[in-house]
């Protein structure tokens, strides 16, 4: 009696009589891999017997209902069908490869928790995709298709690449493609595509790098692309005719090569546009092809090298606490207006940070300069009396990174008052014999030395108006020296 059942079962394994001719078509070809074929391109949305296959029927073959062929490769290789119902292999052992091409699946597909081999939804229409958990042992492909919903991956592990070139993504208001925790092997390639909603990578791991060259991403109330922690090793590639028409969150990302927006383009007015704080990245391109619409900040990141142009650099761009090892695509002299862009006003890190790196190029003279804009900046949030100090000290000696400044400032006065008291002889004050000769260069040199040197500032007296003068190169002299020793103990202190 067992021997006649077991029978019975291996008949309907091998021969459901519940099928239609193109199931049956399909179900015959399943154990030696052969592609069926139902039209060159999407069914529309009549009803055609002869290319419409239950979703069931394919499930059934992908999760073993039918034998294989000895020394063959079974697969499921269709085109051109209308799949209808609920394809299911949720949590299952899926034991064959699928290729779907140019079909029209009427509801989600799920594949959540579910193991399979390499899939490929090729030039497909669906509602979404359900692939939580999901563990691929080959390409997972979803190329060409437009997709209507969400495409849901977290967890998932894809050993072969994951493609999504050339596909259609709608899904207004919520996440397009919702992949955080995914780990993608070989490369994720997501190429010339069109994608509305969110694009959620937090956590994400793309060990062959993630190349998004020419793709669009909509979402202008959330993020375009949220990748928060994620970890591309090789190349991340936002170039080449990419647009984010939303924020772009990187925040606390590592690149073990380049990431690129070169040629790129992204824009979120008022917002957070590219936010790459945290970040460990060896080598950024920063050239895209207009200049950012909104705030980007590299705060607290770690970049070996940064490639950037000064034409595309936002208004308001955040730099506090990125440490960098060399710039390049502009000259020296223009980062100085490039550490002063912080929305929260003066942050001295970058300008430290710069002045670093400018010695260690060999650019001391750009170096001083790059201090003495930061004593500028800072100036302007302090209060009137160190304001009017700092402004002195500017004038006067350059912050003592302009020493010569002094040197300026005591050539004219010195001429000033050896022309003036060349015409107007002050008084003598001691007797003919115990005078010295008087010498208008040398008296006025006297006056602005701190401490009498020549003894002509005790022997002559200056009257009328010249009196005044006198006392105002003293004056000038005291705080020329002043200046000069404060500025000179500033820079050494910093040295």
């Amino acid at each position: 009696m067992a021997d006649a059942w077991d029978s019975v079962v291996a008949w309907l394994k091998r021969d459901r009589p519940d099928l239609t001719p193109v199931e049956r078509r399909l179900w015959d070809a399943y154990p030696t891999g052969t592609p069926i074929d139902l039209g060159d391109d999407r069914p529309d949305g009549t009803d055609d017997p002869g290319r419409t296959v239950r979703a069931e029927v394919i499930a059934a073959l992908m999760l073993g209902a039918h034998d294989d062929a000895p020394g063959r490769v079974p697969a499921v290789r269709l085109s051109g069908a209308r799949i209808t119902g609920e394809l299911n292999v949720s949590g299952g052992e899926v034991g064959c490869e699928l290729r779907l091409r140019r079909c029209v699946l009427d509801q989600t597909p799920d594949f959540s928790n579910a193991r399979a081999r390499q899939m490929r939804f090729g030039d497909c229409a669906m509602p979404g995709f359900d692939g939580g958990g999901l563990r691929v042992d080959g390409f997972f492909s979803l190329s060409g298709s437009e997709i209507d919903g969400e495409i849901r991956l977290t967890r998932g592990y894809i050993s072969g690449g994951f493609r999504l070139n050339g596909a259609k993504v709608r899904n207004p208001g919520g996440y397009a493609l919702f992949a955080g925790g995914l780990t993608v092997d070989v490369g994720a390639f997501v190429r010339e595509s069109d994608i509305t909603g969110g694009v959620r990578l937090t956590g994400a791991r793309m060990t062959g790098g993630l190349f998004l060259e020419g793709t669009t991403l909509r979402d202008a109330d959330g993020y375009a692309l949220d990748g928060e922690n994620l970890v591309v090793e090789d190349r991340m590639e936002c170039s080449r005719g990419f647009t984010a028409l939303g924020p772009v969150r990187l925040r606390g990302t590592r690149v073990t090569g380049t990431l690129s927006f070169d040629d790129g383009a992204v824009s979120a007015p008022g917002r957070r546009a590219l936010h790459l704080s945290h970040a460990q990245v060896e080598e950024l391109i920063l050239t895209p092809r207009e200049p950012i619409r909104g705030e980007v900040t590299l705060g607290y990141s770690t970049i070996d090298v940064i490639l950037d142009r000064a034409d595309v650099w936002p208004e308001t761009l955040r730099l506090n606490g990125l440490v960098y090892q060399t710039l390049r695509g502009e000259p020296e002299a223009k980062r100085l207006d490039w550490v002063g862009r912080d929305p929260q006003g003066f942050r001295p890190q970058p300008y430290e940070q710069l002045a670093t790196w400018l010695r260690q190029i060999g650019r001391e003279d750009l170096a001083r300069r790059c201090q003495l804009v930061k004593q500028r900046a800072r100036r302007r949030h302090l209060n009137p009396v160190s304001r009017t100090w700092g402004v002195l000290l500017d004038w006067t000696v350059g912050y003592g990174y302009r020493p010569w400044i002094s040197g300026l400032w005591l050539v004219l006065l010195v001429a000033v008052g050896t022309v003036v008291f060349s015409v107007y002889h002050p008084h003598t004050i001691r007797q003919p014999g115990e005078r010295p000769h008087f010498h208008a260069f040398v008296y006025t040199l006297d006056l602005m030395l701190p401490l009498e040197t020549f003894g002509q500032r005790s022997a002559w007296d200056p009257a009328g108006w010249t009196d005044w003068l006198a006392w105002g190169l003293t004056g000038a002299g005291w705080i020329l020296a002043t200046a000069l020793i404060a500025g000179v103990a500033r820079v050494l202190r910093r040295a």
